[in-house]
């Protein structure tokens, strides 16, 4: 049956490939899409029939995708090792394990239901930044393809594998009450074993697998997942609460009062644990993390240095890999552990473990450990609607205004600008460490608004206000999905 190719060509995001299956994207398009990821994968290894691992996640369409993409793959010559259903990590993992040349994990994270999205990646642990997104974007459009003859083969219990390496690595001695949720996503067949494994007592909350996500998207930003965490976590009198994300690269933490901590903090945390440990070291973080890391007495005394770089597990992960960090830290809950603590990826299970390590060296509850953080006060992460065509030059007309407004010495809450970032959209900060921020999001039409403060609440809204009446002015936005 000869389809007819759709592949609409905005789904080539930044670092993720997604679409809207058979509304942007048909089978026949995914098969291109693996003919292109298999030729870009033999450009760039230079062999025949280059091994590739390709896993999927627990949609209910993610293995006829799956199907479609090995199809393309194996007719450029790619030798593809199938984990089945898997995590994005695990897939990470197993490229390592199995030495493998390449990656391809049918996934769409967190979306909701309809997206589908392929990660992908050449270089062990480093998934598709820019410029190879581009590039796979111009093979498979132009239908530049390679011609060969792979095959296949399934690699059967790889799971058993992935959670025996965290597991064996990771043993803890304090049997930590752990609120596990997954939201119905694919986590759940992965998380509640591990946490297990390492020592923990662990409460499931939505680990059956559901492909309809009745309660809620597997987000760990979402805020009804972490107020249903909380509720589970006070019941319980648990010491934590863990929610992960659709593929299990990210998560989010609740404390034993029920509170949401965001990730920004909580790799601040980790950061300060580790640095006692490996003095002189080099953490990344995303331009939508907290202003705290740069002044952080621990880490100073330390002598550690923080990078504010990119938003975008692939951008973190590249850069943590190119510095040579020991970690990364990404807002949305994305971790990455370089080694000795791992491979560079982001694995949420991974960062669960690493808060059980905290809280295993510390006889502390998790509260108060946050409470010695100095106090700050950040809005989530606020998406409002702008099409993927004037995204980027909406943020660029918002990097003239501020920069106007930092020359002119504009006040705003009787604060001038002090500092402009453009590594990613546009942060700019003030005296006191406030600050907010304006970028593109990359995996949808929409911007990303954070603003945070060290002072008071009030200013941290006023600097949000400001934002508000400036893109407001801009006349290209349309509905925020949440605002304070």
């Amino acid at each position: 049956m000869n389809q007819n190719v759709k592949i609409d060509p905005y789904g080539f995001r930044e670092y993720d490939a997604r679409w809207l299956y058979e509304k942007d994207i048909n089978s026949a398009g995914i098969e291109n899409l693996g003919r292109g990821l298999g030729t870009q994968i033999k450009i760039h290894t230079k062999k025949e029939n280059p091994r590739v691992i390709v896993g999927h996640d627990y949609r209910s369409y993610s293995e006829e995708i799956k199907v479609a993409l090995k199809k393309g793959l194996i007719s450029t010559g790619c030798n593809i090792e199938d984990v089945g259903l898997s995590l994005s990590p695990m897939v990470y993992f197993a490229q390592f394990n199995l030495d493998a040349d390449a990656v391809a994990m049918v996934t769409a994270s967190h979306n909701e239901n309809g997206w589908t999205g392929v990660k992908m990646g050449v270089k062990k642990g480093l998934t598709h930044a820019p410029e190879e997104m581009k590039e796979l974007k111009e093979i498979t459009l132009n239908k530049k393809f390679i011609k060969g003859e792979g095959n296949e083969k399934q690699i059967k219990d790889f799971d058993k594998i992935y959670k025996d390496d965290l597991i064996n690595k990771n043993k803890i001695k304090k049997k930590i009450k752990t609120v596990v949720a997954c939201g119905n996503g694919t986590t759940g067949v992965f998380a509640p074993d591990i946490l297990r494994g390492i020592g923990c007592e662990v409460i499931e909350l939505d680990c059956n697998l559901d492909w309809n996500f009745p309660k809620y998207n597997p987000n760990p930003e979402d805020l009804k997942m972490l107020h249903e965490i909380a509720k589970v976590v006070k019941e319980n009198n648990a010491d934590i609460g863990f929610g992960f994300d659709g593929d299990g690269d990210r998560v989010g933490v609740i404390d034993d009062k029920g509170n949401e901590i965001f990730s920004d903090k909580i790799g601040l945390l980790i950061a300060r644990n580790l640095s006692n440990k490996y003095k002189n070291s080099k953490f990344i973080v995303d331009v939508k993390s907290t202003g705290l890391f740069s002044k952080d007495k621990i880490l100073i005394e330390n002598n550690c240095e923080t990078v504010y770089w990119k938003t975008g597990h692939s951008h973190i992960k590249r850069k943590v890999n190119t510095e040579k960090a020991l970690a990364g830290f990404e807002k949305s809950g994305h971790f990455f552990f370089n080694k000795p603590l791992g491979f560079g990826y982001d694995d949420g299970i991974n960062s669960a473990i690493q808060v059980c390590h905290l809280l295993n060296n510390q006889n502390k509850k998790m509260s108060k450990i946050i409470s010695e953080l100095p106090n700050t006060f950040q809005t989530p992460t606020m998406a409002p609607f702008c099409k993927d065509e004037e995204k980027y030059l909406v943020v660029e007309d918002m990097v003239k205004k501020i920069e106007n407004l930092k020359k002119n010495k504009t006040e705003i809450d009787g604060q001038v600008i002090k500092n402009i970032l453009t590594v990613n959209g546009v942060r700019f900060s003030f005296e006191d460490g406030s600050w907010g921020l304006i970028r593109a999001s990359s995996n949808k039409p929409s911007l990303v608004i954070v603003t945070e403060s060290p002072t008071s609440e009030q200013r941290m809204k006023k600097i949000f206000e400001f934002i508000d009446k400036l893109l407001k002015e801009n006349g290209k936005i349309g509905d925020y999905d949440q605002k304070i």
